[in-house]
């Protein structure tokens, strides 16, 4: 990942020169984590950048700013527009674009009373998440001694800036013991997600993933990958997942907007199936980026052509 090809930020409803996107010491949100984002990929297709499920994201942009009392000003239909006028105008083929929203700088006490509400979208060139070595061969994933938080302590549902401390502490842990990526547990000991993906297991040629109840965000790949495979002929069930499942899994994969479709070998050096990327796994995951590269007519619908823009 590099920021060195950014020229162009959108601030508040204006592309900005990438010096000119700053934000004051005393916002509310660098001091309390009081704001919501998204991930959204763009990518490249026969027809030109296309955005991968951009409708989604930005509904779930403004339900996660719901969850925590505040409206983000900018409909879902501008926040697109926006979006591909500043890819259009960063000259990118393909990229990963960062929506923001967070409360500005008003007040300091822990209530945002007096702070406006500031939105800013980046886009950027990033390549395979996991690595693309890991997409092929599979990633090395430990449990993490950090517990994923609990529903009654912070919305799972929401994607909230403040609530990934809890993951920057999981995979700190991870890449300090050689890992490639943390996977958290729930409060009562079941299966969760990893860092910044949702989790699914095969066995016996059935997928299996976890419901909403058990401390996952509802990722949008995660769906997507749903969506593939019961299109692909295999069955999807959604319930809570023991880390003994997972153990005696066939084949186990992550998902998730900068993860895409991850493959996971092993966990804490406890071999999952034969190490290695599995037949269902790579159907998916073929299928998957076939989709989102344009080949897969089948799923043209989450396609959202960027077009071009001139600037004035």
């Amino acid at each position: 990942m590099s920021f060195e090809n950014i020229e162009w930020i959108w601030k508040n409803g204006e592309i900005v020169p990438w010096a000119n996107a700053t934000v004051h010491v005393s916002a509310h949100g660098l001091h309390y984590g009081s704001g919501v984002f998204e991930g959204i990929r763009c990518y490249e297709t026969a027809s030109g950048a296309t955005l991968f499920r951009v409708s989604e994201h930005y509904e779930r942009f403004h339900e996660s700013a719901r969850t925590y009392g505040f409206t983000i000003p900018y409909s879902v239909a501008e926040l697109t527009e926006a979006t591909c006028e500043l890819i259009s105008r960063n000259e990118f083929k393909s990229c990963y674009v960062r929506p923001i929203c967070f409360m500005g700088s008003g007040s300091l006490g822990v209530f945002p009373k007096n702070c406006p509400v500031e939105v800013s979208i980046m886009a950027w060139a990033w390549g395979a998440y996991l690595g693309a070595d890991g997409l092929e061969k599979g990633i090395r994933v430990t449990v993490s001694p950090w517990r994923k938080f609990h529903s009654s302590m912070m919305p799972t549902t929401a994607k909230a800036c403040g609530q990934y401390l809890n993951s920057i502490l999981a995979v700190s842990d991870a890449f300090a013991r050689g890992f490639d990526e943390a996977l958290l547990l729930d409060i009562d000991g079941k299966l969760a997600e990893g860092s910044g993906e949702n989790l699914f297991v095969v066995k016996d040629g059935k997928i299996y993933t976890n419901k909403a109840d058990d401390s996952i965000l509802m990722g949008i790949t995660r769906s997507a990958a749903i969506e593939i495979a019961r299109e692909l002929g295999f069955s999807v069930e959604a319930k809570s997942l023991e880390l003994e499942d997972l153990l005696t899994a066939d084949e186990a994969f992550f998902t998730g907007t900068a993860a895409e479709i991850t493959p996971i070998c092993s966990v804490d050096e406890h071999t999952i199936g034969e190490g290695k990327r599995g037949a269902i796994t790579e159907k998916i995951q073929t299928t998957f980026f076939d989709a989102v590269s344009g080949r897969d007519a089948r799923f043209a619908k989450w396609l959202h052509p960027v077009e071009h823009f001139v600037a004035a």
